[in-house]
């Protein structure tokens, strides 16, 4: 099986698993750039996307000022190609990190570049929140925490489960392109030590590497997803 293998994939194997270039490496620089950047431009999703919610017109802290300003950040950050916002914020990632390449540097451009996208899901999903909900906590006395945490959070989580999904998805497909700062991973492997090289095996494992992982992540995220909605039910 190892000598088909070796013969069949001749620069997958001298690729090697550890060292710099391995395969090890690769997939724990997706993993890791993945992980983080899903950590941080998440929380910077989830708060954006609520208060798009609570200051549009008829929400429950309506404020067209603040509302204006989180809708054009968001629409801005949406609206630049991540490849030219790696370079658009290199300052800024050198100034938070200390550095403009390798994987803790591609983790702000990352997190930059995935939040917008998954701050609208997240608006999107609270929306879809029965409003009737949200006016009997108000009737009760409920607090803009409460009915945040409570009632929106927690009525619209398996939606989140699927947003955050795709989300993440996304974000998957982004660690790629985030090689052109030295970051690594699969993506760099693939175009790096396979196409740039017409090494057409190495880029075939890592395409089906990366594959693998998206089937790990849509299969746990809808599992998550139904069984979140059951028990809203």
């Amino acid at each position: 099986m190892i000598s088909w293998f070796s013969k069949i994939f001749p620069n997958v194997v001298n690729l090697g698993w550890g060292g710099d270039t391995g395969w090890k490496t690769s997939i724990f620089q997706t993993l890791f750039m993945t992980f983080w950047s899903a950590i941080f431009g998440g929380i910077l999703g989830i708060l954006f996307g609520v208060i798009l919610v609570l200051t549009k017109e008829g929400g429950i802290r309506q404020n067209k000022f603040w509302f204006n300003i989180c809708d054009k950040i968001v629409s801005i950050f949406r609206a630049i190609p991540f490849i030219i916002l790696l370079a658009f914020i290199a300052p800024f990632t050198q100034l938070i990190v200390g550095t403009q390449i390798g994987m803790n540097a591609a983790l702000v451009p990352l997190s930059l570049g995935v939040f917008p996208f998954y701050a609208r899901q997240v608006q999107v999903a609270l929306e879809s929140v029965d409003h009737g909900k949200i006016e009997a906590a108000q009737s009760l006395g409920a607090t803009t925490w409460d009915i945040i945490f409570n009632v929106y959070l927690n009525e619209a989580r398996s939606e989140l489960a699927r947003v955050s999904t795709v989300t993440i998805i996304s974000l998957i497909g982004l660690t790629a392109m985030a090689g052109a700062i030295g970051s690594g991973g699969l993506g760099n492997t693939a175009i790096s030590y396979g196409y740039q090289r017409f090494d057409n095996d190495v880029t075939f494992v890592a395409t089906v590497l990366v594959i693998i992982l998206i089937f790990i992540v849509q299969i746990t995220g809808d599992f998550l997803a139904k069984k979140l909605n059951h028990q809203n039910k």
